[in-house]
């Protein structure tokens, strides 16, 4: 009797997949040639990812799905304000990427350009903006509604680059444990947040506002 063949899952390309990049230094030259070399077809492959790039995209969004998932484990995490989130956000992040330290470390660099390598990248970033933007509360969000999206884009942003900022420091971390990386985040994210407080900017709003009433309405 022939032995069943087991079903390939969505998890087996994945892992197969960063195990062959760790272990010839490339990335696969062909969906092709990925499949065959890890006994599976391009159809199996296919049902998940339409190509090689997508996959590599997949990959460090699950990185990201799998810290929101241990943070909403965490019954104490709903209570923290935006700030504590974002803390606890970055340390468990840290911590999955560096379980997978030497998959990150090969992916990012394994092309002479250096923007190919963070076009990987750009599945995280959607999914990060959209954790940056759920997690926004009042305490930092202006008063007047008009400026709201303009800032609500701006936090989105800036906090995209600091995490870029941060995984970089990561990257060339030779601490041990990446102490260094836990200071860094911790700093940091205190510093944006600081940067963060809308009180100065909403009296410079009413500032204006008065000022253009008076211009306008005196004359």
């Amino acid at each position: 009797m022939a032995t069943k063949k087991k079903v390939i899952t969505k998890d087996d390309i994945v892992s197969k997949y960063m195990d062959e990049v760790l272990e010839k230094g490339q990335k696969p030259k062909s969906v092709y040639h990925f499949a065959k070399e890890n006994d599976f077809t391009e159809a199996e492959f296919y049902a998940f990812f339409g190509t090689l790039e997508g996959l590599e995209k997949e990959i460090f969004r699950l990185f990201f799905e799998n810290t929101v998932n241990l943070l909403h484990k965490n019954e104490e995490y709903q209570g923290y304000d935006m700030k504590n989130k974002m803390l606890s956000f970055y340390f468990t992040f840290f911590e999955i990427l560096t379980a997978n330290r030497s998959y990150v470390l090969q992916s990012l660099k394994i092309d002479r350009n250096p923007i190919k390598n963070l076009v990987q990248l750009t599945t995280l970033r959607n999914s990060f903006k959209e954790y940056v933007s759920e997690i926004l509360t009042d305490d930092y969000r202006l008063e007047q509604e008009r400026f709201q999206k303009f800032q609500e884009k701006a936090i989105q942003e800036s906090s995209w680059l600091q995490l870029m900022l941060t995984i970089k420091f990561w990257m060339e971390d030779e601490s041990p444990a990446f102490e260094k990386t836990d200071i860094f985040i911790e700093k940091s994210v205190n510093a944006s947040f600081e940067l963060m407080n809308v009180a100065p900017m909403n009296h410079l709003i009413d500032f204006g506002k008065f000022l253009f009433k008076e211009k306008v309405y005196s004359r």
